[in-house]
């Protein structure tokens, strides 16, 4: 078993660009949730690139110290959960006009954000995706 230091080393060592600590990633995606539930303001490309600091997530869980696993699994969680009320689950179909969508346990990327507004909104209704539209009050 990993630190949080060990498991970002281990992670660029296998593709990722960065040694992200847990810390960081966890960070990332609870910033990307609270992104999402206020009306998610940049393109799509940059969502989808966004979206990866929950895949960095999964991977690494596999490789902390328990402790490191107990400490932040129910932050995870709670985000999780956030993330799930503030999207729309639509088995990816919008994404994937925009995004090759990775295996089903990936479950984020299989929905989509609820407010869909500026650029990110645009596309995603341009690929059939529906929720609420708070540029058109």
């Amino acid at each position: 078993m990993a630190t949080e230091t060990e498991v970002g080393e281990l992670l660029r060592q296998r593709g990722w660009r960065t040694a992200f600590t847990v810390t960081e990633r966890v960070n990332a995606w609870a910033a990307l949730v609270s992104a999402i539930e206020r009306g998610y303001g940049d393109d799509i490309y940059e969502y989808t690139n966004d979206l990866y600091c929950r895949n960095w997530l999964h991977e690494a869980w596999i490789l902390p110290d328990e402790h490191i696993v107990q400490l932040w699994t129910p932050r995870i969680k709670a985000l999780d959960d956030r993330y799930r009320a503030a999207t729309v689950d639509d088995d990816g179909q919008a994404l994937d006009q925009f995004h090759r969508l990775p295996g089903p346990d990936l479950w984020w990327w299989r929905r989509h954000p609820r407010i869909l507004t500026g650029d990110l909104g645009r596309s995603l209704r341009s690929a059939g995706a529906i929720g609420t539209d708070p540029d058109a009050a």
